[in-house]
Parts: structure tokens; sequence; C-alpha cells
């Protein structure tokens, strides 16, 4: 709304009205807006939830410190969300498709996630809503983004090539059309544009349609599995924010690269026209975050619940398939896809093994993962190290150091071909 308003004052000669033209000043516009709305009007929500008595159901499973957490006031992603919402409605470009779709499902998360708490706060329910509900609000994101993508005139690519001027030196430009084209950036191979039409070949004439219907499957995929991935992150103070801010950070970086014909040019990537606005989007996440972890670090004075965790983790994927690197998430994701997993793996084994024998044998000693290494030496799991609990905040700690790590190596892999 202020962008529109700086835009009338800007014809008028009024001073300083032309700063909104530019992407990197909205950008700190909003980072800023975000962090204090985040910080200031978030601790008036949490004494808003504490008066409600919206408190947080804790199972006892032996851990050390997690009684304690019970009656923590929970369901406080609505700071994440207005803190999303708010900078970007003032400072951003509301014409523009990308930045449409991100807050479309900004909302649509936000209410699954709303959803899934309201039933476990106002009926002691600690299952909330059933999987099947929260598969079919991740499935018709899903389809939402895919088909937008599919049938906007807006949302197209500048494909990157080579041209080799001489023995040793390659020129990388783009061309100068924009295609409308079901391709994304794949990491570790000289040619990283990969194009889904490509495994639908066999369907001649319709190939380039097969392949915008892998590609709606795929983003239907990463949307559901990164976002169940953020929830299960979400078991310890500071974690599940943490790792997100540092992912939203990485976005950004890509989003402006791949938004910008020089930059996208030196590192040989596609090039993705009006896409840049979505680093005012990656700005406001960001700020959100950091300042949701003013309240949710160690030890947590609120919950974000599944109203955050659903709506951090689906809005990295659709912001990430937006830009087409959904492809990196299992490297920058990779926190988020082992939570996943550690959980699929045990109960399979589990199962597994109770058949062949009588009885259950784990892999770890607790899952989520986080929670693995919470419990003291177990001859009950495979996995037995570390034999002594690690603290919590130590555990929290690490998890973000690796996903700093994870983030810089998505950025490698752009150069490692």
């Amino acid at each position: 709304m202020l962008y529109y308003l700086f835009q009338y004052l800007e014809q008028i000669d009024f001073p300083g009205a032309g700063l909104m033209n530019y992407l990197t000043f909205r950008s700190g516009v909003a980072l800023l807006l975000s962090l204090f709305i985040a910080t200031v009007i978030g601790r008036r929500i949490i004494d808003r939830l504490q008066l409600m008595q919206v408190g947080e159901i804790v199972r006892d499973l032996g851990l050390e410190g997690q009684m304690s957490k019970k009656g923590t006031p929970t369901m406080g992603g609505i700071i994440i969300i207005i803190s999303i919402l708010v900078p970007c409605l003032l400072v951003a470009r509301l014409d523009n498709v990308y930045m449409i779709l991100m807050l479309v499902s900004t909302v649509w998360l936000g209410a699954l996630g709303f959803a899934d708490d309201y039933i476990k706060v106002a009926h002691h329910d600690k299952d909330g809503l059933k999987g099947k509900f929260k598969i079919v609000g991740q499935v018709g994101l899903g389809l939402i983004v895919g088909l937008t993508m599919y049938l906007s005139p807006d949302i197209v690519m500048r494909e990157n090539v080579e041209t080799r001027v001489a023995d040793h030196e390659i020129v990388v430009s783009h061309k100068s059309e924009d295609i409308k084209a079901a391709q994304t950036t794949i990491p570790f191979v000289k040619n990283n544009n990969f194009d889904y039409a490509s495994l639908t070949k066999w369907l001649g004439d319709n190939a380039e349609t097969g392949g915008w219907i892998v590609f709606i499957l795929v983003t239907i995929f990463v949307v559901a599995a990164v976002s169940n991935g953020a929830n299960l992150t979400d078991g310890l103070d500071g974690l599940a924010t943490g790792t997100s801010a540092i992912i939203g950070v990485a976005l950004a970086i890509m989003c402006y690269l791949g938004g910008n014909v020089i930059y996208s040019s030196y590192l040989n990537i596609m090039y993705i026209p009006e896409s840049s606005e979505l680093v005012v989007f990656a700005a406001a996440f960001i700020g959100a975050t950091i300042g949701f972890l003013w309240y949710n670090s160690y030890p947590a004075q609120v919950f974000m619940g599944d109203t955050g965790s659903l709506t951090l983790g689906g809005l990295i994927a659709v912001f990430a398939i937006l830009i087409r690197k959904e492809l990196l998430i299992p490297i920058m994701c990779a926190i988020f896809l082992v939570e996943d997993l550690s959980v699929m793996v045990q109960v399979a084994y589990f199962k597994y093994t109770k058949k062949k024998t009588g009885t259950g044998r784990r892999i770890f000693k607790m899952t989520p993962l986080h929670h693995h290494f919470q419990v003291q030496g177990s001859s009950q799991a495979l996995i037995k190290r570390p034999v002594n609990a690690v603290p919590e905040p130590k555990i929290v700690m690490r998890f973000c150091i690796v996903a700093i790590f994870l983030a810089a190596l998505t950025f490698v892999t752009l150069k490692i071909r």
C-alpha cells in the first residue's frame, strides 16, 4: 500500500518518494517492520494467549525439563504470520504474481495450522487435526501454486546459454525472449537447467504438457514434505525458528541473484523476470523468524504451534519452487527432511522387527531425531551415541550450525559442476 502511495507522491515530486523504487530499500523496511511487529506487538499477543489460557499440552516422554514446558502459550505462529503479512502488504508490489502466491500461501498454511492448534487447545486433543485433512490442505496449496505457474502468462524464465569466445574462455548470456517452461535448477551438473518435459518425451507433441504435470506433482510433494518436516523439527525451543531463519537468508540471496540478469549470468543460472520482488517477502520472513526467536529461544516464553511450523515449512517450499530451486531443497532443508526420515525409518524398522522377532526394536533412541540426543544411552536402540543426554540449548545451536553449513553448501553446488 505504501508502495503505491509513494508512486503517487513521486509523480508530484515529493522529496524521497523515489526510495520505494529500490528493491533493497523496500526489503530493508520489510525486515525492520517485521522485527518490530514480532518483538513489540508479539509481546502483547503472548500476554493475550496467556490470559486466554492457550497452553501447550505436553506428553511425558521422560525428557529432562520437558514437563516444565506444560502450559507455555502456544499458537505463537500468529505472531510470525502477522509479522510477514503486514510488511508485505505495506511495501511490496501487490500486482506481482509471485508476491500474490506467497501471500495466499501464508494465509492458507496459517489457517491450516491454526485449525490444528485450535482442536488441540479447545478439545484437549494432542493429535489435533487429522493427518488426512492436513495432507488435503497441503495438496490443495501445491495444486494452486503449480497450476498458477503453469497458467499465468507472467511466470516465465530466460534460459542461460554458454558461448565459447576463445580456447578457454566461455561467456554466459541469456536468451532475449521469455519462455514458458517447466524448468528448474539441478545441482552438480554442467548444464544445471533441468526440464521436466525431458521425462515425458514419450508423449511426443504433448511432452511439454506432460512436463508441467510432473512439475505440479513435484510441487505437491515438496510442499507436503517440507511443511511436515518443519512441523516435526519444532520440538525444541528455537530449533524450527532458528533453522528457518537461516534457510530464509539463503533463499533471499538466491532469489536476488536469480532475479538479476547480471548476477544470474555470472553464476550461469536461469534468469526469472520479476521474481526479485520476492526478496521483500524473504526479508519479512527473516525478520519475523528472528523476532519470534526473541521469545522462542530457550527457555521459550511461547511456542509457535502448528500455526507457525506448518506455515514456515510450507512457505520455504513454495518460495523455492517459485524461484525454480526446489531440487536444491534436499541440501538446503536437509534438517527438515532428516527429521521426516528419522520418524519414517524408526516406525518401519520397529514394525519389521516386531513382525520377525515378536519384539520391536528401534534405530534411534527417540524420534524425531532431535529427541535422540536428549535421551541417555539405551540398549534397545541400534544407535546408542551420544551415551549422555545433550542439553537442549546445545542441540539447537548445533543444528543451527549444521543449517548454516547446508546453506553455504547449497550455494557451492551452483559452481561445482
